[in-house]
């Protein structure tokens, strides 16, 4: 009798918690628990990372002469990571804890998405930078032989060449122009291209304009540093390709496996998403997925 009643009442718990019109409540209170306790710490911690976030953002996209409002960053950012958290719990309703689950990691994950994409974006441009800057120092050596100052072999590199070394060079005649020495535009340069073969360059011009030298000689003697530094580089490309791409073979194994059981028998596999030991094993084979990807890259990532 008391095993019946028990088994009565537990099915009754379960039919309560299953209809919307009650969890969703139950949830909205136990989050409002928490916010509660919790709400100083947290809007704190909340604002300051979305500050550093959206300042980094704005960081990189000035370097890369992007003009963008931080209020409107701000909303991007907001939209791309919370409005893309809600979607996703809403399409995995009524399985709460998979909602809250997926959702948390979509909500963090495209929080630092955009920026990771727009630091992308200017490590390729400060590498097509450097790549440019050989045929450059090419035609800067050229015309310093033909004895044009460095500002004038400057303009001959913008009126020949595409960006970003154009825009750069650009901007930095620009800053000459409105009354700033050679050597603060130049460091400027250096700042927004924080790569070797600048600072390399930059320091080159500043030292020889103090204390004298043969400029077109040391214009040629970058390109070939350069060049030599490039060549290591593809080399060191060439012999890592392998690792990376068994990195990532081995890091899609137990995705592939997943979706192949899920093809072949639904129901094998269907525990794995609806149980609470199959959602933690889900979480655990994520970040062990993660934390060997990041090792494998840190491997076989040489620095040149």
């Amino acid at each position: 009798m008391n095993d019946s009643a028990a088994q009565v009442g537990a099915f009754g718990i379960s039919a309560v918690l299953a209809s919307p019109w009650i969890a969703l409540p139950l949830i909205g209170i136990c989050v409002t628990v928490v916010v509660f306790l919790w709400f100083d710490r947290l809007l704190g911690r909340f604002l300051s990372r979305m500050t550093f976030t959206r300042d980094e953002m704005l960081r990189y996209l000035d370097m890369m002469h992007v003009t963008a409002e931080s209020n409107r960053v701000t909303a991007l950012q907001l939209l791309a990571s919370l409005g893309l958290g809600v979607i996703f719990f809403l399409l995995l309703w009524p399985r709460a804890t998979l909602g809250l689950i997926v959702a948390g990691a979509v909500t963090v994950g495209m929080w630092n998405i955009p920026l990771l994409l727009i630091k992308r974006q200017w490590e390729k441009r400060c590498n097509l930078f450097v790549d440019q800057m050989v045929d450059a120092l090419t035609i800067m050596a050229n015309g310093v032989k033909a004895g044009l100052s460095v500002t004038q072999s400057m303009d001959r590199v913008v009126e020949n060449m595409p960006n970003p070394i154009s825009q750069e060079f650009n901007l930095a005649l620009s800053q000459i122009r409105i009354g700033r020495s050679v050597e603060e535009a130049l460091l400027d340069l250096g700042e927004r291209i924080p790569k070797a073969d600048v600072q390399m360059f930059v320091t080159a011009i500043n030292i020889l304009k103090e204390t004298g030298g043969n400029l077109a000689e040391t214009f040629q003697t970058i390109v070939v540093t350069i060049r030599e530094r490039q060549k290591v580089e593809r080399k060191i490309e060439a012999m890592t390709a392998q690792g990376i791409m068994q990195g990532f073979i081995v890091s899609m194994v137990p995705i592939g496996l997943i979706t192949m059981f899920y093809i072949v028998d639904p129901g094998y596999i269907t525990p794995m998403f609806t149980s609470t030991l199959g959602i933690i094993l889900l979480l655990i084979m994520l970040v062990l997925i993660v934390i060997g990807g990041i090792a494998i890259r840190r491997v076989v990532t040489i620095k040149v």
